[in-house]
This record gives structure tokens, sequence and C-alpha cells, in this order.
């Protein structure tokens, strides 16, 4: 189990990155505003480097190794935004990187990733892929998880100290749940400073892994990612981040494809932004929850990607 991050950890971890990561803005809209009849903001983080929250953690976690000594080569395993963010990051520090990626990878994240110049190795399993990590950091490269380690969580919670100084007025935060590690990093920053903040989880239909671990009260491991949320697409928590859950949390919304799908349409409409079905599905959770919220509430929803594809966007266009 990764060691518990705290606020400390995550100033630590802002002061680390802060030349490194954009400043995301956080809008209010009216258009949401009377949707859910409260006051709703938007966090705008699909605009970060790279498109997504992700280069925060693998930022802080490659510039934390830069005191060690030896060559520094990260590798890690990922089909998504998690490559995106190892691959940008080699780049931005002149590292070797290695991406080891499930041959059912969409051929735009494979291309985005190559350009970044990370090398590309598929594997027709995850555990093909992870036996090739072993083999790896025998040979001294570092593997970056996704969100199993207490720096990338730290370098996720960067987010949440920009929440509270942007909307000092924060009564709510929605933030979706892949893994766990933003939902740790950030409900740890803002719980830290404002205690009686309440974070809403969410998930999708067929990426639930963290809802149905907080039922068994235990890891629960999903035998396949059945979600058009390709982001949300951790087959388990990890122990610290269900801990994290259980204790900070108000609770987790499973909403299901339809209605992420439908919400990345109306975001796209209404604020004019693309955003993931990952990410989109913070404002059907509100739906869901609106009756927790009043006209003296102050709600954020979390935007945290905006990798979109072609099939994505498509689907989003017929959504009902």
């Amino acid at each position: 189990m990764s060691e518990a991050v705290t606020l400390s950890d995550i100033q630590r971890a802002r002061q680390r990155v802060a030349s490194c990561v954009r400043r995301t803005p956080l809008v209010i809209s009216a258009a949401l505003s009377e949707r859910l009849k409260t006051n709703v903001y938007a966090k705008l983080e699909l605009f970060q480097k790279s498109g997504s929250f992700k280069v925060r953690g693998v930022f802080n976690k490659v510039l934390s190794l830069a005191a060690e000594a030896g060559e520094k080569r990260i590798v890690t395993v990922s089909g998504g935004n998690h490559a995106l963010a190892v691959a940008y990051v080699a780049r931005a520090l002149d590292l070797p990187a290695k991406v080891l990626m499930p041959e059912s990878t969409i051929p735009a994240v494979a291309g985005a990733v190559r350009d970044y110049g990370a090398e590309i190795q598929f594997a027709a399993s995850a555990a093909e892929a992870f036996s090739t990590v072993a083999e790896l950091e025998k040979e001294d490269w570092t593997y970056i998880h996704p969100f199993d380690d207490p720096l990338v969580i730290a370098g996720q919670g960067t987010l949440g100290l920009e929440l509270l100084e942007d909307t000092p007025q924060i009564t709510d935060l929605i933030v979706a749940i892949g893994g766990g590690g933003l939902m740790t990093g950030v409900a740890t920053a803002i719980k830290s400073l404002k205690p009686n903040v309440r974070v809403w989880g969410v998930e999708t239909e067929g990426a639930d892994c963290m809802s149905q671990s907080l039922a068994a009260g235990q890891v629960v491991s999903l035998e396949g990612i059945g979600s058009v949320a390709r982001a949300l697409g951790a087959p388990a928590p990890s122990e610290a981040t269900l801990h994290a859950a259980g204790e900070l949390l108000e609770s987790v919304t499973v909403v299901s494809d339809a209605q992420a799908l439908y919400a990345t349409r109306f975001l796209l409409e209404r604020l004019k932004v693309l955003v993931e079905p990952a990410a989109a599905c913070t404002l059907a959770a509100a739906d869901r929850l609106k009756t927790q919220f009043s006209t003296e509430h102050h709600v954020v929803l979390l935007l945290a990607g905006g990798n979109v594809s072609a099939d994505i966007l498509a689907a989003a266009a017929d959504a009902e």
C-alpha cells in the first residue's frame, strides 16, 4: 500500500512542477448554473499540457528523481492519457521513455505518443505488459504508475490548491474516478484546508471499480472495462486510493455511458469545450445529485481531460 499523501506533499509538488504545467482556467457557467439551480463552475483542466491532468503527477514523480545518480529512463503501461503524459514529460525533460500499450489502443493515442518521441511496445495482454515492465525495472528503467504512487498523487493534488484559490467559496466538488489518484490528491488538498467542502466521486457503468470496492470493503478487480469512458479504465483501485475514497468522499455516483455522452455534447454546445466522457460524467453525476444543492452552494465540476477521438465525438452527437 502506498504511503498516505499529505498537504505538505502536495504543496511541495506545486513548487516542483510550477514551471512545467499550465494553471488552467476556472469559469462560472450560467448554463450549468441554470440547469442545476445552483452556482456551477468548471475547472478546464482539459487545456493542460498533453490534454489532461496527468502531466502534473508525472512531472512531480520524474522531477523528484533528479537528485538521484545515474541516467533517468522512464517506462509505463497505458493506452490513454497517462501514456500521453509520460511521453510528453520525457520529451520536455529530454529523457528516454518507453510506453507499453495494449494492442487495442486507439491509433490516434499511439500516434501522439510517437510524436512526443517515446518508444512504443505493444502487448497482447496486461499481464504481458506488466511482465515486460518488471524486466525493464531490472535494467534500471523507472516505472511511472498511473495512480498508485504518492508522488504522482501529490502532483495531481496541485489541482486542489488551484481550485481553492480560484473559488474560495467552493462548497462542493465533483471529480471522476479511474484508479483514484486524481480524486485522492485533490480531495486531500481541499479537505486539509477546507474540511467542510463535500467531494463527490463519479464513475461510469463498466468502469466502476471504486464503487464496487467500496461496497465490498476491499479492492475489487474488474474482469474487463466496458465503458466508453476510456480514461476511467483502471481495473482496480489501489489500497491507498480505496482508503481515501472511504475517508474523503460523500459518495460515488455511477452513471451510464449514454448519460456521459449526452453530457459531453451538452458541454460542447453550451460551454464550447470538448471534453472526454470520462470528464463529462461529472455533469451527469451533478444532474443526479442536484437535490443536494441549493442557491447557496458553489459546485465545481472538474473537467480533467479533453483527448476525444472521432468515434467518441460521433457517439456524443447521437446521444440523447
